[in-house]
């Protein structure tokens, strides 16, 4: 078959069609892939050039097809793997990342000007991109013991350094899909990214707007408008109900943000300009806010799905994820809030930028917090969830982590009794005590007003209404709690000295 792509390669359907063949042999046929990989067969080899010397994004998909599937198993291609990163393959003047990377900006424009294949193609490079990313700093990792499972994250290459700029220029350009706000290949560009440590070399590039021109902070952007205000189907065009409506967590603003959909085609209308201006992959560009990016798209997903303040074990919520991705909640979001978690547990200027987002000081504790419409309440509602297991846990980690990850500080910023089953299953078995000192990152004791806030409910504290009763009332009140009280004394279910009615008639505070 790869005899009949060369010899057909002036006649483009027939070597797709030779190509597409042996991707089909190797999908359903595990040991097609053994056979692939042998050097008497030049699988990858055929595979690396196609995708190096292609610019059709079908050929792009065809190379990445087989590139994917190659490397599916560590065990069974550990050694293609490391000969893939460590050394350039034959008759290529770049590695496999300066590769990948170039492949993935040509895709991006592809799919910005709405090339054919374009999204398909840039889906499966990624796969085979996380294979490497996956597999690669398992095989070389020296410290760890082997008898042990090396879970994805714990270790990692520097030899990988060089595909983050390339992933988080893809993940701040793509645009937004229809009517999924979150579906391939953008799933998988955060796929890759969640592999990728917030390591020393690498942190300039994760944060690149951490300091201005003189080493000082720049101080955290002000808090994005919340998707809550439009509507259950989002706007391809337009929302400008949510820029309209003003905050939805601190009462109206006086300055409408826009909402998180304006900012994502504005996003892409300047990814565009500044992606048509130069064919290099190394193109000058605007640094990605790789936060407020997840923000977005953690925010305008939640409120696709859970429209209002729909309950996440709905089963409206369910049908329509896997009406439009055939995916449950769990496989769409829990990477996105695994990034998110990542982001804030590396940095404290994301942790404060995504507490003043979600949990700002002018925050409405009139009402319960699980109850509202807004990011804050579904984020709540989730951790209640029986249906998604995993996006429950991921998301209780991304609160865990946005409060320094402090159960005090995040038991005092949404009241106890929403997180008591999160802190529960991490083993803190009753309520923290409050948090030590007066900063804002401590937990707020009380609203900006001054009203006491609840610890469990974490909503303002209303000051009861005087109960408005006559003498005669008072006395038939007393003697019934003396009754109820005597009851429990006789019973033995309250010993003598625990009775208050018995110990205020020994202290003389009842005749």
């Amino acid at each position: 078959m790869l005899s009949f792509s060369r010899t057909f390669k002036d006649d483009p359907e027939a070597s797709n069609e030779a190509i597409r063949c042996v991707a089909n042999a190797m999908l359903l046929v595990d040991q097609a892939r053994a056979t692939f990989v042998k050097k008497e067969v030049g699988g990858v080899d055929f595979a690396m050039d196609l995708l190096e010397k292609s610019g059709i994004p079908e050929r792009i998909f065809l190379a990445s097809r087989l590139l994917f599937l190659s490397t599916v198993s560590i065990l069974a291609a550990g050694d293609l793997i490391k000969s893939l990163v460590e050394s350039k393959p034959s008759g290529h003047p770049g590695n496999v990342i300066e590769i990948i990377g170039t492949k993935l900006d040509h895709l991006t424009r592809g799919i910005l000007t709405g090339t054919k294949f374009a999204r398909e193609a840039m889906t499966d490079l990624l796969k085979f991109t996380f294979n490497l990313l996956l597999h690669y700093p398992k095989l070389v990792d020296e410290s760890s013991n082997t008898n042990e499972p090396k879970v994805m994250g714990d270790c990692w290459s520097d030899r990988l350094d060089g595909i983050l700029p390339y992933l988080l220029r893809t993940f701040g350009t793509l645009p937004p899909s229809f009517p999924a706000p979150l579906a391939a290949p953008l799933t998988h560009v955060i796929h890759s990214l969640i592999t990728i440590p917030v390591s020393p070399s690498l942190r300039t590039v994760w944060f690149p707007r951490t300091t201005n021109s003189r080493g000082s902070p720049i101080p955290p952007p002000s808090k994005p408008s919340s998707s809550s205000d439009t509507s259950g189907k989002q706007s391809r065009t337009s929302s400008s109900s949510s820029s309209q409506a003003g905050s939805p967590t601190g009462g109206p603003s006086k300055d409408p943000k826009p909402g998180a959909f304006d900012r994502a085609w504005s996003a892409l209308a300047a990814g565009r300009r500044s992606l048509s201006r130069s064919s290099s992959p190394h193109a000058s560009t605007t640094p990605i806010d790789v936060l407020l990016r997840s923000y977005d798209l953690l925010d305008v997903s939640l409120n696709h799905y859970m429209p209002g303040t729909v309950e996440p074990d709905d089963g409206s919520v369910r049908e329509r994820c896997r009406g439009e991705t055939d995916q449950s909640l769990d496989d769409v979001l829990t990477p996105l809030a695994v990034l998110i978690t990542k982001l804030c547990q590396a940095d404290e200027g994301s942790r404060m930028r995504m507490r003043a987002w979600i949990l700002p000081e002018d925050l409405d504790r009139t009402s319960p917090l699980e109850g509202r419409a807004d990011l804050l309440g579904r984020l709540l509602r989730l951790l209640a969830s029986v249906h998604y297991a995993k996006l429950k846990n991921a998301v209780g980690e991304m609160l865990f982590a946005v409060c320094d990850s402090d159960a005090s500080t995040l038991s005092s910023y949404v009241g106890y009794g929403n997180v008591a089953g999160f802190l529960f299953n991490k083993g803190i078995m009753s309520a923290p005590p409050p948090p030590r000192g007066s900063s804002s990152a401590a937990g707020p004791a009380a609203t900006s007003s001054g009203v006491p806030i609840n610890p469990i409910t974490g909503i303002a504290e209303r000051p009861a209404a005087p109960i408005e009763m006559s003498d005669e009332e008072k006395e038939r009140e007393a003697e019934k709690l003396f009754v109820l009280f005597d009851r429990l004394e006789k019973t033995g279910a309250l010993p003598k000295e625990s009775n208050p009615i018995r110990k205020a008639i020994q202290e003389g505070k009842l005749g």
